[in-house]
């Protein structure tokens, strides 16, 4: 229940009758301040106009009237022109036990709007890394916000992989590998392909040298390198369909593509469909012409074609090589038309990180000079770099922090601290590496999506597997011990019931996690409405924070009342309930035990 609006609706009603005609937009309620008493204030200045009496006055004589019309309100208090209302426990009560038989309670129905997140874009020229594990992370987080805030939400993978870097891999692996498989090597396809992306940067970094210490300029050297040349001719060989370098490109794509899949289910993301560049940048090419028929774009004397900017505050952009291969915005533009030909969507949301900020400005430029209007419903989400302690990460020196490498690390430190502390003892050696592996990718997932995803980010791992603090294992921990406590009382013959009992009074310390309960449903709309997990994330910390101050303060089990004692079990129930939606929606796994 959205109770700030309800009360705002009776505040406003309030004013009317006192004053007569009232802007609804003037009323303004907002949750009480910490360090006043109340739930929620009013702020009266704007009607002192028509009260025609002081702030002090004008609060008194609304919060009469407030009370005397809308019976949740108990009591009210002013300081100036503040006036701050409590609601009767009772109301607690009552709303409590409507949340409780509200099956799908914090999550909107099915609207109109049509989303389609893209998210990942890997490359087909190395394995998965830090890096791609934010935009994965993110992406499906916001598409699972998304969607509970009422959207109908499209998962989508846009596969990098066709182009020059794509040769280098399948260069080097012609040049250096002596036919090694995935297979013959024991490694991860999309690691095997990357070993060879670092063996072409190896290799033309000591040609570049060589043509340098020979008296050439190393811009020079950097074009007419031998196996540069190679990449390039080998590019052109592929857009021709050159039988020979399309069957070694199927092969090596295929290693990678079962490396990926494995990668993902580890994460725990998933696409509801994959496009790949190979079979959407020749529509792009179709744009091209579309658009130099048009003259929104022009030709160049050595072939290539470009569009002109510079009148939109931008500069030229090449769209089409002289050789008459496309660039990453020829094939986004022909991916962007045939999604929206496909899915019409309201709204096509890029997870890509702040280095294409530029990229995304000009195709939504580019599409809307084309004449198509629906680029306005095109929107990039920015996310900062993830960095490390040592500084950045580099794909070609082979200093990346691996994604697979990563999970594994996760995993293992979850089981070592979670032995190390006991949480461990008694299970068999199966549930207790599920339960390792829950907490050690929520950890990972917790660490990452709690961060403002335009803010870079230095991760950490030591930092993230903590079961203290504003950490995923503190919060799937709370999570644990509800359910254990909930077990217990099944174990002793105590039923726990869905609401509370009638004659139940909430302490304020019960009311203060009630009110917090109910800030779900505003907390997915937010979240959804700024695109940013990091705002459930928050919330969930809240949550259990306010939950382990309740576990410590109060008695369940052990509580003589058994209405009392019932009503508490259903408080600490639902609040589990409310925490394993909450980071289903960051992709967070919750353990029955820990």
């Amino acid at each position: 229940m959205n109770i700030e609006k309800h009360i705002s609706s009776c505040a406003h009603e309030a004013l009317r009758s006192l004053y007569g005609d009232v802007a609804a937009e003037a009323v303004q309620v907002q949750k009480t301040r910490k360090e006043f008493d109340g739930d929620y204030t009013l702020v009266v200045f704007p009607f002192l106009k028509q009260s025609r009496k002081s702030p002090e006055l004008t609060a008194e004589e609304v919060g009469r009237k407030i009370c005397e019309m809308c019976p949740e309100v108990e009591s009210f208090n002013v300081v100036k022109g503040f006036l701050n209302m409590s609601l009767a426990t009772s109301f607690w009560r009552e709303l409590f036990c409507g949340l409780v038989l509200d099956g799908g309670f914090g999550f909107g129905h099915k609207g109109e709007d049509r989303v389609m997140v893209e998210y990942s874009s890997p490359n087909t020229n190395k394995p998965l890394h830090l890096g791609h594990v934010r935009n994965n992370l993110l992406g499906y987080s916001v598409s699972r916000i998304l969607e509970a805030a009422g959207g109908n939400v499209f998962k989508v993978n846009l596969v990098n992989d066709r182009g020059v870097h794509i040769c280098k891999s399948m260069l080097a692996w012609q040049l250096f590998s002596d036919g090694e498989t995935p297979q013959s090597s024991g490694m991860k396809g999309d690691h095997l392909v990357g070993k060879y992306y670092v063996a072409f940067d190896a290799e033309y970094k000591k040609q570049v040298k060589e043509l340098t210490s020979g008296g050439m300029s190393e811009e020079e050297a950097k074009k007419e390198a031998p196996v540069m040349k190679q990449a390039q001719e080998m590019l052109r060989r592929w857009e021709a369909k050159d039988p020979e370098v399309y069957a070694l490109w199927e092969r090596m794509n295929g290693w990678v593509y079962e490396g990926f899949d494995k990668t993902y289910a580890d994460m725990g993301v998933s696409f509801d469909k994959i496009y790949y560049e190979s079979q959407t940048y020749l529509l792009g090419k179709e744009l091209v012409e579309e658009g130099l028929a048009k003259g929104v774009f022009y030709r160049r004397d050595d072939n290539s074609v470009w569009i002109d900017l510079t009148s939109d505050g931008l500069d030229e952009k090449l769209l089409l090589r002289g050789d008459g291969t496309s660039v990453y915005m020829t094939q986004d533009m022909g991916t962007a038309l045939s999604r929206h030909d496909e899915f019409g969507f309201d709204k096509m949301i890029y997870v890509v990180g702040n280095e294409q900020n530029y990229h995304f400005q000009v195709l939504k430029l580019i599409l809307k000079k084309l004449g198509y209007d629906w680029a306005d419903n095109i929107y990039h989400l920015s996310y900062g770099m993830v960095e490390l302690p040592n500084g950045k990460m580099k794909s070609r020196e082979g200093t990346v922090v691996d994604a697979d490498d990563l999970i594994a690390e996760m995993v293992s430190t979850a089981y070592d601290m979670s032995k190390q502390m006991g949480k461990l003892d008694g299970y068999s050696d199966d549930e207790a590496m599920e339960i390792a592996r829950k907490v050690g990718m929520g950890a990972l997932k917790y660490f990452i999506l709690k961060v403002d995803p335009k803010k870079t980010m230095l991760f950490n791992p030591q930092e993230s597997i903590d079961f203290n603090g504003n950490t995923g294992p503190f919060i799937q921990y709370t999570y644990a011990r509800i359910r254990s406590v909930l077990r217990k009382a099944e174990g002793m013959g105590i039923e726990v019931p869905a609401g509370v009992d009638g004659s139940f009074v909430p302490a304020p310390k019960e009311v203060e996690l009630i009110k917090l309960i109910n800030d779900f449903e505003n907390v997915v709309r937010d979240a959804a409405a700024a695109m940013s997990p990091s705002v459930v994330a928050a919330y969930c910390y809240d949550l259990a924070k306010e939950f382990n101050q309740y576990y410590h303060d109060f008695s369940f089990i052990r509580e003589d009342d058994p209405a009392v004692r019932a009503s508490r079990l259903a408080i600490a129930s639902f609040t589990s309930v409310v925490l394993d939606r909450a980071l289903s929606l960051l992709g967070i796994e919750v353990p029955e035990r820990m």
